[in-house]
């Protein structure tokens, strides 16, 4: 493969659509292969507008402004970071010939829960837990009793977790109704799931460049209110407990098409493995990657849409906690201990240039065995804070 330079006639572009912490690390990766990279967001100073040879700043959910900006770059790659978006964009920009990634279709299936699950059980028959749409408050309790308290509940399109709760019992259902109604996103229809009786929950990042499937190691996490907070590779698992989340992984990406890297996510119940969602694109979680592997899942994501070989090497065990704002700030100040800066840990801050509280500003990471790396992430998280 050749490499041009940026910024030239002959430039590679990559443009994103959404540019926060994830965005960023892929345009880094890019930028070390000497792509030319566009990012847009909805907000000015995003993590990847930083970082990035130009920034735009739109509506993302307006296709003729995505539109403008797609034929006027005419980028060699889009990369969708985010789920709030204009698909019709998407739609459109695939239709006139630029190269979506992986694909406008599954971008369209994987940004709607409805679109996903129906995909996932319905046409590929895979495993999951019996689930419900439902439009209003009286069928949402309808739903919840005919399938069984607990239930979570979420909008069918949001993202980071936003609008996502567990109702134990009539009672909490208003809560749950006004909780996802406020989520950003489409909140006009819910998804009901019944509550799957698991032992965990894992993240399996996927990649593929066209021509071979690679799975990173099984990533463990632990979510509040919807939202990852902490995260460790390898999660232990059987090996056919392993070996069904790889074939539904497979499965799962295969039908999708496409290349880049995928954030399967997966219920285990001993041997047995659930689908739960995926994100044609990296993930959360995966940003432990940046120091377990020699390629990290962001420049594996940059691999597969380049064709280039996916071969890695797994440095070892590590773990990741996000460290989340408590106050509302323009200016925000991440305080960061310098007790995190060791041989085996770090800290990596995004940057954003407005704060509130709940929204994740650094992240840090531990290199060591997973019990261990684990105990000091949530040791280390706490030194962290807003100044």
């Amino acid at each position: 493969m050749k490499f041009a330079a940026p910024l030239k006639s002959n430039s590679k572009k990559v443009m994103l659509l959404g540019s926060g912490e994830l965005g960023r690390e892929v345009v880094i990766e890019a930028q070390r292969l000497g792509l030319e990279t566009i990012a847009v967001d909805k907000y000015e100073n995003a993590p990847a507008h930083q970082v990035a040879h130009r920034s735009y700043v739109v509506n993302m959910q307006n296709k003729d402004a995505i539109l403008e900006i797609i034929r006027r770059e005419k980028p060699d790659f889009i990369l969708p970071e985010v789920e709030a978006l204009s698909i019709e964009a998407l739609l459109e920009a695939e239709k006139e010939g630029f190269n979506v990634i992986p694909n406008a279709d599954a971008v369209n299936k994987t940004m709607n829960r409805k679109n996903i699950r129906t995909f996932a059980a319905e046409d590929l028959g895979l495993k999951t837990g019996p689930y419900k749409f439902v439009t209003t408050q009286e069928g949402l309790l309808e739903a919840a009793k005919e399938l069984g308290f607990p239930v979570v509940i979420k909008p069918v399109m949001s993202s980071s977790g936003h609008g996502q709760s567990v109702a134990r019992s009539e009672s909490d259902i208003p809560h749950s109704w006004e909780e996802a109604k406020e989520a950003r996103g489409d909140a006009s229809e819910l998804i009901v799931e019944a509550f799957v009786d698991f032992d965990y929950e894992i993240t399996l990042l996927t990649a593929r460049n066209g021509k071979e499937t690679v799975f990173c190691e099984p990533i463990g996490h632990e979510q509040r209110d919807g939202d990852y907070v902490f995260s460790w590779q390898p999660m232990q698992m059987t090996p056919k407990a392993l070996q069904n989340a790889q074939d539904i992984a497979k499965r799962i990406t295969d039908g999708l098409g496409g290349q880049g890297i995928f954030g399967v996510e997966l219920f285990v119940k001993g041997d047995e493995v659930y689908f739960s969602e995926v994100s044609p694109r990296p993930h959360d979680t995966g940003m432990v990657t940046l120091i377990t592997q020699s390629q990290s899942e962001f420049a594996l994501h940059l691999r597969a849409v380049l064709g280039l070989p996916l071969g890695f090497t797994f440095y070892g065990d590590g773990a990741s906690a996000a460290f989340k704002s408590e106050v509302d700030s323009y200016a925000p100040v991440v305080e960061v201990d310098e007790s995190l800066f060791t041989d085996n840990s770090y800290v990596r801050v995004f940057g954003k240039p407005e704060a509130h509280k709940g929204r994740r500003l650094a992240v840090a990471l531990v290199f060591d065995k997973v019990e261990r790396a684990l105990e000091k992430s949530r040791e280390l998280i706490k030194k962290i804070r807003d100044a």
